[in-house]
């Protein structure tokens, strides 16, 4: 009989083998306890760090872009709130840490906005959409009183047309 001492309730050797690396993509599905029931999220992104080995206290941190602005998460590699680690994409880099991808990001979308022009256009206030609709309405309801004053006066013409006629 073999005595084990289970330090987590995750597959340690199977997380461990994976060999997650800086420049990996990753998709990483967590467990998110509501109302009681479980549910998977994924969080997919690029892996900037690694911390600790594979040793328990092992992490790496994970970024990626949602709505355009620059999320990380730090997961312990043997949380048994993971339920599962994909690994995308593996890419070769040249250090073992991806910091600077923070900065090189912010870099970009500024040379972005330094190319792009300014307009001056603007989105409508609410009371400017309301004066919109008003005067809108109003417009439709002066083309429909004309087109019944108009049927109006084709009816009057036929009533005379046909008196005419007899």
């Amino acid at each position: 009989m073999k005595n084990t001492v289970a330090i987590s309730p995750v597959n340690m050797e199977e997380r461990a083998a994976l060999g997650i690396q800086a420049g990996d993509t990753v998709r990483v599905w967590l467990k998110i306890e509501e109302k009681g029931k479980t549910r998977l999220q994924a969080f997919e992104g690029i892996v900037l760090a690694r911390k600790h080995g594979n040793e328990a206290g092992g992490t790496f941190t994970v970024r990626k872009v949602a709505s355009g602005v620059g999320v990380e998460k730090i997961f312990p590699l043997y949380s048994p709130s993971i339920d599962k680690i994909e690994i995308v994409k593996r890419s070769k880099v040249r250090r073992a840490k991806l910091y600077f991808i923070r900065d090189k990001v912010a870099r970009e979308v500024k040379r972005l906005l330094r190319r792009t022009t300014v307009m001056g256009v603007a989105t409508k206030g609410a009371s400017e959409l309301e004066e919109e609709r008003k005067k809108a309405e109003a417009e439709e309801a002066a083309r429909q009183e004309e087109e019944t004053q108009r049927t109006q006066q084709e009816v009057v013409q036929e009533e005379t047309t046909e008196e005419k006629e007899e």
